[in-house]
């Protein structure tokens, strides 16, 4: 049986995969099992909801405010607010739950949900296995004033995000700095500007007007070929980019050059470690980091502490040890004096903060850190489970990571939100980097074969 929670909650096509009945007995089985493991507090629970800017979110929140309510739960519809935005209101308001409605970078079709426990922290796996396994069981449906509530906001928890996002800079100035913000026609469109431009910084806004439908759509972090024309249209000191949900920032310097999330990490850890702020002088990234951010950060006396795939593994492995800084390359940062997750606004507001503080370029400070060719090959069609126990591919992975030594490497792993394969490769030099990922991808897709 196919799990239905994926490394970021539950997604798929709005009203197929994903329809409104699943929706309300997802936010009814989570109610459930919260309840019975003492998530919730003695008083009456409430929770928060959130959405993207999809036109889905619209019917999939109202049946995650009618499951919760339905529940005994007293709900506040935020509406459209990031994912970071959610977390830090769930966290500071001490609400028992919160519930986000998006696919982040996915395509609009596509819409998701995702729950978050007090502090705003994801859910844990067994907590997601326990909710799934609840799904449509039989329950006892409150009445009369045992039923929930659901309250709009009024705007005000919106605007306690945006001061908070300001508030992180902690009285620095972005004055002198023209920023342009990309916000993928998404969450960020109505918070990312407003607090770019109350630090100071002079802000250029492209896909800043979502529609319901134009989400992630040639704009965003998947696609940043309009930004990095703005930024030198603009002559701009800077361009960020952030996705439909805005929990991750990717970054353009004055050239129009593309500075990915290992780069970010490697210019804000270095700034922290000079503040002694870099707990234990170490910066957790994920497997996927490029060898380059290792190679960089080991120079600087900084070791990296390497998860599996995913924020959420960051985190933990943040939390556990007392990290303060950790993220992925696809721009996933979490900066954890300020945050519990990735947060692209905030991400990148230390971004400018730094070039602002410095006075350097972001070219300058991102060639900390030299990027190793990496090829990366999506393998659609296979039976992803297979990938880590194909005798054929454990193999060949094994030859080619002797063949490539020292100086490159092959991660192998199944993707987490998608039914496909991904192998990616790190090598000496770009075609020896293709050579190697071709014939891997051609071996993947042979013998996991659906």
């Amino acid at each position: 049986m196919v799990r239905l929670f994926g490394t970021d909650g539950v997604r798929g096509v709005a009203n197929v995969d994903l329809t409104a009945e699943l929706a309300m007995e997802l936010a009814v089985a989570a109610a459930h099992v919260l309840a019975e493991a003492g998530a919730f507090t003695g008083r009456r629970p409430v929770a928060l909801v959130g959405r993207d800017t999809r036109i889905s979110g619209e019917f999939l929140s109202a049946a995650v405010n009618a499951g919760l309510a339905s529940a005994g739960v007293d709900v506040i519809d935020v509406g459209v607010l990031p994912t970071p935005g959610l977390a830090y209101l769930v966290n500071v308001r001490d609400a028992d739950l919160g519930v986000m409605l998006s696919a982040s970078h996915n395509p609009m079709p596509d819409n998701g949900i995702k729950f978050l426990q007090r502090g705003g922290v994801k859910l844990d796996d067994y907590i997601e296995d326990a909710i799934e396994s609840r799904l449509g069981e039989p329950w006892r449906h409150p009445t009369g004033a045992e039923v929930g509530r659901v309250t709009p906001d009024d705007g005000s928890l919106l605007e306690s995000y945006i001061d908070y996002l300001v508030g992180s800079l902690e009285g620095q100035r972005l004055g002198g700095l023209k920023i342009v913000i990309d916000a993928a026609n998404g969450a960020a469109a109505q918070t990312a500007v407003p607090a770019f431009e109350a630090s100071g910084a002079e802000v250029i806004a492209i896909h800043c007007e979502p529609d319901g439908l134009n989400i992630n759509d040639n704009c965003g972090s998947t696609h940043l070929a309009d930004l990095m024309a703005a930024v030198v249209a603009h002559g701009a000191d800077l361009g960020i980019a952030l996705d439909g949900d805005a929990d991750r920032c990717l970054a353009v310097d004055a050239t129009g050059a593309l500075v990915d999330g290992d780069k970010i990490m490697a210019v804000l850890a270095l700034h922290l470690a000079d503040q002694g702020k870099l707990h234990n002088n170490t910066l957790v990234a994920t497997i996927m980091s490029n060898l380059g951010l290792i190679n960089a950060m080991r120079e600087h006396g900084i070791q990296v502490d390497q998860t599996r795939v995913g924020d959420r593994y960051v985190l933990e492995s943040m939390a556990a040890n007392g990290f303060t800084l950790g993220g992925e390359q696809s721009g996933h940062i979490i900066i954890s004096e300020y945050a519990n997750t990735g947060d692209g606004a905030l991400t990148g507001l230390h971004l400018a903060g730094r070039m602002a503080a410095s006075g350097r370029s972001l070219a300058e400070l991102a060639s900390v850190m030299v990027t190793l060719p990496q090829v990366m090959i999506n393998v659609p069609g296979v039976d992803k489970l297979r990938a880590g126990i194909d005798p054929e591919i454990t193999q060949a992975v094994t030859a080619a990571n002797s063949e490539l030594g020292a100086s490159g490497r092959v991660v192998l792993r199944p993707s987490g939100t998608e039914p496909l394969v991904r192998v990616m490769v790190e090598a000496a030099t770009i075609e020896q980097a293709n050579e190697v990922a071709g014939r891997l991808a051609d071996l993947v897709a042979t013998r996991l074969a659906l």
